[in-house]
């Protein structure tokens, strides 16, 4: 089977909704939407991770699912989509999926046991002292499956919007230091526990795709120097498990003097300033899975793509971010 896969950082989709959950069609928002629904056409994507999804309440009277479904009835006419949603976060961001009903099958497949569910508290040695700290999502990963329309597995999926390392409270230097050594060691113990799950899936001999805004990249600063791992890499895998080691549908990126290529989104230096290019977001697979192509649709790099050019205005101003395409296939 093949199949065209995407994941997009739709930033902060709540906003784009009524208090009740139904669209806003009108104003900036209604325009932000329009411009959302023109990317995600063009994709032709069968699955699409969505990151910074709307709001799921606990009591369940909204959902993200819900709202995702509501949102394409109203901006994708005649649209073939069905959608999902897990476990909900404690804040305002949501994980969910769209993805084509009429080809495939995709079930929210969670972890059933006491203790290892992606909602739950977890232990993870993060600084190698063979000490294991308690961690917890902020926003639990989504589990799920996609299954052709035969029922044969074609892969477990975990989308992920793991720990943000920006830091936005008034600090000195000093404590500075400290939030960013904190907030780098919950997003190493975050992919650490995504990767024992891929572990879990690659044991049974199926196939994983890892997708989200890891909110990191491969080696890029001062603290994955000083750590020696950087969290893409730690999702990954082991070098000393070769067969179980997920690739990126990209190619490697490389530095430039405006930060790295191919990249994603921006990053305002809170010290200098500075905008800086990064790539953090990413579709990560198993071996199991062949890549047909992997693409960012980001404008500024790709300047032969028609597609890609003749949607620059919506690409620009969506989102904060450019989605991450693929074709792949089993």
């Amino acid at each position: 089977m093949i199949l065209r896969v995407a994941v997009y950082n739709m930033e902060w989709m709540r906003d784009l909704f009524h208090p009740d959950g139904t669209p806003i069609t009108t104003g900036k928002d209604g325009k932000r939407s329009r411009s959302l629904a023109a990317i995600i056409k063009a994709l032709q994507v069968d699955f699409l991770g969505v990151v910074e999804g709307p709001d799921t309440l606990v009591s369940g009277a909204k959902t993200s699912s819900g709202q995702l479904l509501a949102w394409a009835n109203e901006f994708i006419p005649g649209h073939t989509f069905s959608a999902v949603h897990g476990f909900p976060s404690s804040g305002q961001q949501e994980l969910g999926a769209l993805f084509d009903h009429t080809k495939i099958k995709v079930l929210f497949t969670p972890e059933t046991r006491d203790g290892e569910r992606f909602n739950e508290p977890f232990l993870m040695d993060t600084t190698n002292r063979m000490i294991k700290e308690q961690y917890k999502h902020y926003r639990p990963p989504l589990e799920l499956s996609i299954l052709g329309l035969d029922d044969q597995l074609f892969s477990r999926v975990i989308i992920a919007h793991t720990k943000s390392k920006g830091i936005f409270d008034k600090v000195d230097y000093a404590r500075f230091e400290q939030l960013s050594q904190r907030d780098r060691l919950r997003l190493f113990g975050e992919c650490m526990h995504i990767r024992e799950r891929c572990n879990q899936y690659l044991a049974k001999g199926q196939n994983v795709i890892v997708m989200g805004d890891i909110n990191d990249g491969f080696e890029l600063d001062f603290y994955e120097n000083r750590f020696s791992k950087s969290a893409v890499e730690l999702l990954l895998g082991d070098t000393w498990k070769p067969e179980w080691i997920l690739r990126s549908v990209l190619p490697k990126p490389k530095l430039t003097a405006y930060g790295w290529t191919p990249y994603s989104g921006k990053y305002v230096d809170r010290i200098t300033g500075d905008e800086f290019n990064v790539l953090i977001d990413h579709i990560l697979v198993s071996r199991g899975i062949r890549i047909l192509r992997g693409q960012v649709w980001n404008p500024s790099l790709e300047q032969d793509d028609p597609l890609i050019q003749g949607l620059r205005n919506e690409l620009f101003h969506a989102a904060d971010h450019f989605p991450i395409f693929a074709e792949l296939e089993t």
